[in-house]
């Protein structure tokens, strides 16, 4: 489905349903966005938010698309959900192998569970002899210092592109260890949106810009956030300037 998210062009949800696991997650766009589709009879949606569900059916779509984009995996859910067995992340992954090589695709994967994430490479690692897929980029969400860590757990996989979505940011957040030791090759920052959001400090963002150009890792300013306007797009400014940068794979 086209996103209208600024860091990627669709979105690809074999999986839905997802549960909180830390504070940045209480105002989650999943938790609004579902009663929606359930109310217009979406495939997929007829339980509530906290039900995990495995959708096969949807599993081949990424090999149908010719055109090359940046597909978010499991926008409405966590590929690396304890309630997502290890064998169907394998094929959501063989998948997006055959689909990046026939077309191009690129397949951005975000958890809040990088640890469970370890764990499947660990074990399924022997299907890709060639190594991490190139164009199956990881990252991890971190809201505030106090989950920084998942970035060392991040830092475990062997992606070529390993990011960081600090969205929503709610408190002032230092990258530098883990931008010095190479972990990261992108930074997507953004204040949270919708009702209830908490107020993102501009300076916490510019700190993360300057953190990332001083270290030549490419940054992204997704939003400002606020209630009725999330100050995405043209609106989302450091500065003067808009940071939309990509990072780049060799």
């Amino acid at each position: 489905m086209p996103s209208s998210i600024e860091w990627t062009d669709e979105t690809w949800n074999p999986v839905t349903g997802c549960t909180r696991v830390s504070p940045g997650c209480d105002h989650c766009y999943m938790y609004a966005l579902y009663p929606r589709l359930k109310g217009m009879g979406v495939n997929g949606y007829e339980t509530g938010p906290d039900d995990v569900r495995l959708l096969p059916e949807r599993l081949q779509a990424p090999l149908t698309w010719k055109k090359p984009r940046r597909v978010f995996v499991n926008s409405m859910s966590d590929v690396f959900h304890s309630s997502v067995p290890f064998e169907y992340v394998l094929e959501m992954f063989l998948v997006m192998q055959e689909a990046a090589a026939r077309s191009g695709h690129i397949f951005q994967v975000l958890t809040k569970r990088p640890g469970r994430a370890v764990a499947w490479w660990q074990e399924h690692e022997r299907h890709f002899p060639d190594g991490w897929p190139a164009h199956i980029w990881m990252g991890t969400s971190v809201e505030s210092q106090k989950y920084a860590p998942r970035l060392t757990v991040l830092g475990r996989l062997p992606a070529p592109i390993r990011f960081v979505s600090a969205e929503p940011l709610l408190d002032q957040l230092d990258l530098t260890p883990w931008l010095e030791k190479g972990v990261l090759q992108w930074v997507i920052v953004g204040g949270e949106s919708g009702a209830g959001a908490r107020v993102m400090d501009l300076e916490w963002a510019r700190s993360l810009r300057d953190q990332s150009v001083n270290s030549g890792v490419a940054f992204f300013l997704k939003q400002l956030g606020g209630v009725r306007n999330k100050r995405g797009g043209d609106s989302a400014i450091i500065d003067s300037k808009h940071w939309r940068q990509m990072p780049i794979m060799e």
